[in-house]
């Protein structure tokens, strides 16, 4: 005799095989990960045992790739071993988070090629805090997000960044600028329209989101308000359920004016009168724009102003130098 199961019952034990698995591969990760911290801690001190010239540690590591390769297959070629080797001098200094190894060797691989010690932890904690896949974690490396949050902080707050990561307190703590959009393939030179904008920010949401940072939910597209017989539209309306806040974003494929301020401190004010509940906190305004003119958005705000922000955004990837220029300008 059949009988039906209870998508509830059902619904949980999947749950519990999924999340079992997934503590299974962590477990693996974790342990390879070590052993390969291991493995770099093992031929760094055979280096300084032995003989420190150069042409010594290549010999030992090219022996051991041969011998190791012979008896355990793949993954123990010279390269890989020099890769171990570098990780344990990256990592021989104790760190908190670091020596725990929560995350793949994968992710160490990119995270030890970075010299900024500070930015390495920096990208360690948030991979780990919001469980960044590899792809991730490259694609934050790429638009350099620690170099935009850094920029927005003093120098006491940096430090934070290295020792806690990115800590959601404020509406300025979700800021960025400028925003990297590359991940929409619209050309920098190419003519589209705001429409054709927010149409790819949508096709791509899961990618925006990740440029958001964290604690974002998408909300909707295009959402209608009236009052007085006149309707309006917000391009895109957001949750952030760190600050428990409403956040409103307008694109423009120009350069920020006075109105477009006005039209988002409108926009904000009807979501803080009219749509936020009591328990929930002010809501935030943000123009993403091409270009913006900082006199014009300070003269135009209030002093106090702590809701409506205008950001820069750029559809490439820059590269470091061209970053720093971007923000220079």
């Amino acid at each position: 005799m059949k009988i039906e199961i209870k998508k509830d019952i059902y619904q949980e034990i999947h749950d519990l095989l999924h999340k079992a698995r997934q503590n299974i591969i962590s477990n693996i990760n974790s342990t390879m990960t070590k052993t390969y911290f291991l493995i770099g801690k093992r031929i760094v001190e055979e280096e300084q045992d032995g003989n420190k010239r150069a042409e010594y540690g290549k010999k030992l590591i090219k022996t051991l790739s041969e011998k190791l390769t012979k008896e355990f297959g793949r993954g123990f070629s010279q390269r890989n071993l020099e890769q171990m080797r570098t990780f344990y001098l990256r990592y021989s200094i104790s760190q908190t988070v670091s020596a725990e190894f929560k995350l793949s060797w994968s992710h160490y691989l990119i995270l030890m090629r970075m010299e900024d010690i500070d930015a390495r932890k920096f990208y360690e904690i948030e991979a780990i805090e919001n469980n960044w896949s590899l792809r991730e974690l490259k694609r934050q490396v790429n638009s350099s997000l620690y170099e935009r949050l850094v920029l927005s902080k003093d120098k006491e707050k940096v430090k934070e960044l290295s020792v806690k990561g990115q800590i959601i307190e404020k509406a300025q703590d979700v800021i960025k600028d400028p925003y990297i959009l590359e991940f929409l393939g619209l050309d920098e030179k190419s003519d589209y329209s705001e429409n054709k904008l927010e149409t790819e920010i949508i096709n791509k949401l899961e990618m925006f989101l990740l440029e958001l940072g964290k604690g974002f939910t998408f909300v909707g597209r295009q959402v209608r308000f009236t009052f007085d017989e006149k309707h309006f539209r917000i391009d895109l309306v957001f949750y952030n359920r760190l600050l428990k806040c409403f956040v409103l974003i307008d694109l423009k494929i120009g350069e920020v004016t006075h109105q477009d301020l006005g039209q988002m401190q409108m926009y904000v004010n009807y979501y803080d009168r009219c749509i936020k509940l009591p328990d929930e906190n002010d809501t935030i305004g943000i123009i993403i724009c091409k270009d913006k003119n900082d006199t014009l958005v300070k003269l135009t705000l209030p002093k106090d102003n702590n809701q409506i922000f205008a950001s820069r955004y750029t559809t490439i990837l820059p590269s470091l130098d061209e970053f720093k220029k971007i923000i220079e300008e």
